[in-house]
């Protein structure tokens, strides 16, 4: 019925599995756990997520060279033996008891792609209160506010989806660095009109990185963002920073916003690495650093 689908990298997945495992016995049903490491190098976290080879219906295997994060999603639905592929992330973990049985039921809706949510951990640390923030405000959306915009809250991080639709879809091997692959897959699937079904069944999210770390994979992914514009992988309106861009470099006026990041970016920095961080400040950040780039290989 289900293939349960968890790419990995030195991340210790072993107790997701087991959660997972102990639902789907208990709901009673036909499944499959396929983990797989895209070529992990700490020797400990592999040893321990080798016990998942002794669970039954589940499967660790090893790749021998890192293929990134499109590849490898793609290669476990190759993998899957079952009609309907729910994708999670390595650092997710289900927020209830019932979350398969959740998301068995809703697979007889008639839908073809199902989101349950994304929730967080309650976190005080000012080291992460920056990704917190974020998470808890932009992501964890309730059901209510991400049916207004179903495409635009959609996140890859946990989700269901028939394998027949995903061999038409798939994740795009073409784009390569961090960031957006989300906003990519949602305009794959809303330019393809396919239904994207909501329900409230999130995961939650583990594995918060600290305000530096997010601020600078935050950059990346701009790089990104930019440059899967470029290429026609996504759009003017998916995503909202890009399209605030593309109106400010219409009107001619992306030299004002460098100007204003140039004079505030440190300003704004100690505002994001402190224990309250303003979202406002991080949106005004990450809109004046991609006023600063320019598409890669231009």
């Amino acid at each position: 019925m289900i293939s349960i689908l968890i790419p990995t990298y030195n991340y210790n997945v072993f107790p997701l599995v087991e959660n997972l495992h102990k639902q789907c016995e208990n709901a009673e049903i036909a499944y499959e756990i396929l983990v797989v490491d895209d070529a992990s190098n700490h020797k400990n976290i592999i040893e321990e997520n080798s016990k998942i080879n002794s669970l039954i219906h589940c499967s660790f295997q090893v790749l021998e060279e890192n293929i990134g994060r499109s590849k490898i999603r793609n290669l476990l639905a190759e993998k899957a033996k079952y009609g309907w592929l729910l994708f999670l992330d390595a650092d997710t973990f289900p927020s209830n008891s019932e979350f398969i049985s959740k998301y068995i039921t809703a697979l007889s809706k008639g839908s073809t792609v199902i989101f349950g949510g994304i929730g967080y951990p309650e976190n005080t640390s000012k080291n992460f209160s920056l990704r917190y923030k974020y998470g808890t405000e932009r992501e964890s959306l309730p059901l209510s506010e991400r049916l207004k915009i179903p495409y635009r809250s959609f996140i890859t991080m946990g989700f269901a989806i028939k394998k027949e639709v995903f061999g038409k879809i798939k994740f795009n091997e073409n784009l390569s660095g961090y960031g957006y692959e989300d906003s990519v897959f949602a305009y794959e699937l809303q330019k393809n009109k396919t239904p994207l079904f909501h329900i409230d069944n999130p995961v939650i999210h583990l594995n918060l990185e600290t305000n530096a770390d997010f601020i600078n994979k935050s950059q990346l992914a701009l790089q990104n963002l930019l440059n899967f514009h470029e290429t026609g992988a996504i759009d003017d309106e998916t995503v909202k920073i890009l399209k605030t861009y593309l109106k400010l470099k219409r009107s001619n006026l992306l030299f004002g916003v460098r100007w204003f990041f140039n004079l505030s970016k440190n300003k704004m920095l100690k505002n994001l690495n402190s224990s309250k961080p303003s979202l406002f400040y991080f949106d005004l950040y990450r809109l004046g650093y991609l006023s600063t780039l320019k598409p890669e290989n231009a």
